[in-house]
């Protein structure tokens, strides 16, 4: 979780040695301490004031075998990416107000707005599966895995809400990122799952006019569920979108597909609506 009580303690040169750290993650498992000088651009005695301040904080990890080396916690890789986006705007931040497999959800306020702050943690936790799942190669480190995930859904939030309106997505606003960072803002509703509504039907057919209109753009979600629809009196938002995949896609009309069946088959346990998969599916297709 992040600690903005610890974050608030750290200065410069802890930044420069944290980013120190992270360059030299590009081609180090463990970041050999020797190196960290010449990465950091600190002297030798002040790396090794700034490291010890980091562990103690329990922002880098230590190894010393097979020699002395280091790398980021998560928790030191976030302070990074706050402190990106506070040069930029971000002013607050609030409430942890989920949790999930892969990211933490955070309030915030960016430039005086609301926000959405999701900080993702892919391969946090199952780094060599995760590698496994998206063909990521084991040299690479989890901090990278998680940074390309926010920047993929970073791009992809921005590519699906600006489309023409009459094919635009409904997905929360991409305001910002950095690492594996996104400032985004909030959807409007509460989450599907969570939420008992008076109308499924209508708002069946409008999660169905989404994945339309997402198809439509060459996307497709992939891992489409009741827990990334938020619902509102005005519609509905897809959140969630670093697995998405492109209509060329190998598999792209198995996870259509798949995307089709999970909606249905929440609507019809919950609510007992009923609707034909291959028809529905068909649908989004023209």
């Amino acid at each position: 979780m992040f600690n903005s009580a610890i974050f608030k303690k750290l200065e410069k040169n802890d930044f420069r040695t944290l980013i120190g750290i992270e360059i030299g993650m590009r081609q180090h498992r463990w970041v050999p301490s020797e190196m960290l000088p010449s990465f950091s651009k600190l002297l030798a005695g002040e790396v090794r004031y700034r490291i010890d301040r980091l562990l103690g904080f329990n922002l880098v990890k230590k190894s010393v075998v097979p020699y002395d080396g280091y790398r980021i916690h998560f928790d030191g890789y976030d302070a990074l990416a706050v402190g990106a986006l506070t040069l930029r705007g971000l002013s607050a931040i609030g409430d942890n107000i989920g949790v999930g497999k892969e990211s933490v959800v955070y309030e915030g306020v960016y430039d005086g707005e609301p926000v959405i702050l999701k900080f993702h943690r892919a391969g946090y936790t199952s780094f060599k599966q995760v590698a496994r799942q998206r063909d990521i190669g084991d040299r690479n480190h989890w901090i990278f895995i998680a940074r390309r995930a926010a920047k993929r859904e970073y791009e992809a939030l921005g590519i699906l809400a600006e489309l023409s309106s009459d094919i635009a997505v409904s997905v929360p606003r991409g305001i910002d990122h950095n690492r594996h960072l996104i400032a985004m803002s909030l959807a409007p509703g509460s989450e599907l799952s969570k939420t008992k509504v008076d109308d499924p039907d209508w708002f069946l057919d409008e999660i169905i006019e989404q994945i339309r209109k997402t198809y439509a753009a060459g996307f497709i979600h992939s891992d489409l569920s009741e827990y990334n629809v938020f619902v509102s009196p005005d519609g509905v938002t897809l959140i969630d979108w670093p697995g998405y995949v492109t209509t060329t896609h190998p598999q792209a009309e198995f996870l259509l597909e798949r995307d089709v069946k999970n909606t249905l088959a929440f609507f019809n346990r919950k609510y007992g609506v009923t609707r034909d998969c291959e028809e529905v599916v068909e649908y989004v297709r023209v």
